[in-house]
């Protein structure tokens, strides 16, 4: 299969921690609506990172098996054009929280770092954006999040918690206040950094390199300079060394941790107890709340890497471990950075309201991860903020079958702060056409994704700019594998000009806002870091009764 065709399908080893599977009202007979609650009903959201739109029973896939969510998309409505916010997991979760594009809130690059890199960094989802749990607290729900946060903890002190989500709305949570990496995992090869770590150590190589050649002449009589001069650059270095290594060498002590509200509970977490720790939780809280109203977002760690799978699961698909994590996750219900292609940002959305939402549905209208907050807001009987721009749109209407057609005509594609592409709805003809501006080179080449890279670039020497731009009709060919021309599509003028007037318009929303992933905010900080036990040395683990305990010295 060639690489163009490659585009339109998920990649399992190509996308970072993207949100892709939203679940809305499941299981749960609580949200039928009652006459004394008819306009509170209880929410649950749930959440999974990097799972493709391929790899669902209820999509299509044939081979990996999800009878749970399968169960959920025959009793509900599934969307077929639902798409992330973002191709990456701190971006797309700042949007999908606020139904704001994230580079409204700072929550997107510019350049360099794209996604929260510490737990001690001082960057994240700012105080002054609003949550739909904020929204829906305030009109007296309950709010929990069981699972990832990775929207930030701390901004200038270790317990200020201005970032962490019960500064955001949520009255509780518990779970992983990064996000799944590499480190986690002792067996793994390091991933936090990797670059950065790449360059000290070839700074370091160099180093000794010289001071070497100075030792080396100094014993030949070639270079006139002291022992002392010597020993002294070797100590240096010997701490230069030191002081990166030591660090990085922390990192799954320091971003590998639970949480339970504002204390923390497991550092390091055992990643093989953890599936079965979030799910206990989520019954735990469905069941102290069920008599509502109540919001549950379960932000599961499924199936992102390091793919950390329980040994009931392993072995038991036919597609390795990323086919076991995935059935794993499926039991707990009952792509990676690739720009703007449709492989790496349409997702599954499954929604399931017994009683209310029509069985078996399926809706082929263009849908956000920023519709989540509307929606959300709307069923709650609130109002969106009037004082921001607001991104998504409720789906209510779309999701009850009073409209038919999408409230979104166009939709923007963001790979950090660059516009990689657009997509124009036109309801009158059925098309949905879609334009690359930009797109990443895929490597290696010839790949359909960035697999030697792990990440794809937004900007610089490792995008193309395409002009004139790529265009697609994406109702005739979703895999985007046949660029359309003036010669082939008739309409290829007309749509290239009304998508670019609808980007004109777009463009003149924006606003200068504070950068969260700024170098100033991204690098680790000593002081922010969330720690039980004695610094650096933080350790501690939960015992049953859940109350953290202090290893024994």
């Amino acid at each position: 299969m060639g690489s163009a065709a490659r585009r339109g399908r998920a990649a399992p080893a190509a996308r970072d921690c993207l949100p892709v599977l939203l679940l809305f009202c499941l299981l749960l007979r609580t949200c039928e609506p009652k006459a004394a609650n008819a306009f509170r009903p209880n929410i649950l959201l749930i959440m999974a990172d990097d799972l493709g739109i391929g790899d669902l029973g209820c999509y299509g896939n044939k081979t990996l098996r999800t009878p749970n969510i399968d169960q959920l998309a025959e009793e509900g409505v599934r969307l077929t054009q639902h798409l992330a916010a973002a191709p990456l997991c701190t971006p797309s979760r700042a949007a999908f929280l606020t139904g704001r594009h994230s580079f409204r809130s700072g929550m997107e690059a510019s350049n360099g770092y794209r996604a929260l890199q510490w737990n001690a960094g001082s960057g994240g989802l700012p105080e002054n954006e609003t949550t739909f749990a904020r929204i829906l607290q305030q009109r007296g729900y309950a709010t929990g999040l069981i699972g990832k946060w990775h929207q930030g903890v701390n901004c200038a002190s270790r317990a200020d918690h201005c970032h962490h989500p019960l500064n955001h709305g949520f009255d509780y949570f518990y779970g992983m206040p990064f996000t799944l990496t590499n480190d986690c995992d002792p067996g793994r090869p390091p991933e936090v950094d990797a670059g950065l770590r790449a360059q000290l150590w070839v700074y370091t190589q160099c180093l000794a390199l010289g001071i070497l050649t100075v030792a080396a002449g100094k014993t030949c009589g070639l270079i006139s300079v002291s022992r002392t001069a010597v020993a002294g650059m070797a100590g240096l270095l010997f701490l230069f060394f030191i002081s990166w290594y030591s660090s990085f060498g922390f990192v799954r002590r320091w971003n590998c941790i639970l949480m339970r509200n504002h204390d923390v509970t497991e550092q390091p977490m055992v990643l093989e107890n953890t599936a079965s720790l979030m799910l206990k939780e989520a019954v735990s809280y469905i069941e102290r709340h069920k008599h509502g109203p109540f919001l549950l977002f379960l932000s599961l760690l499924h199936v992102h890497i390091p793919l950390v799978t329980t040994r009931a699961f392993l072995g038991k698909s036919q597609h390795g471990l990323y086919g076991d994590n995935v059935e794993e996750m499926d039991w707990l219900v009952g792509g990676k950075g690739m720009a703007g292609w449709e492989g790496g940002i349409r997702v599954p959305g499954i929604f399931r309201w017994p009683g209310v939402l029509p069985a078996g549905r399926v809706i082929d209208e263009p849908t956000s991860l920023m519709d989540v907050f509307p929606t959300v807001v709307q069923l709650a009987g609130c109002e969106v903020p009037q004082d921001r721009v607001i991104d998504g749109h409720s789906l209510v209407p779309l999701l009850q079958g009073t409209e038919t057609h999408s409230a979104h005509e166009f939709l923007f594609h963001y790979c950090g702060q660059h516009l990689h592409a657009a997509r124009w709805h036109q309801k009158n003809s059925g098309s949905v056409w879609k334009i690359h501006y930009m797109t990443p080179q895929f490597h290696p080449e010839g790949a359909g994704a960035c697999y030697g890279r792990g990440i794809c670039p937004c900007s610089g020497e490792g995008v193309t700019h395409h002009r004139p731009p790529l265009l697609f009709d994406l109702s005739r060919d979703p895999s985007e594998a046949r660029p359309l021309t003036p010669d082939s599509e008739p309409l290829y003028h007309a749509v290239m000009a009304r998508v670019g007037a609808a980007v004109s318009e777009h463009q003149q929303t924006l606003r200068p806002v504070p950068q969260q992933f700024s170098m100033s905010n991204i690098v680790w900080k000593p002081w922010l870091q969330p720690c039980c036990g004695n610094f650096p040395f933080c350790s501690c683990h939960e015992d049953g009764d859940g109350i953290p305990r202090m290893p024994a010295l």
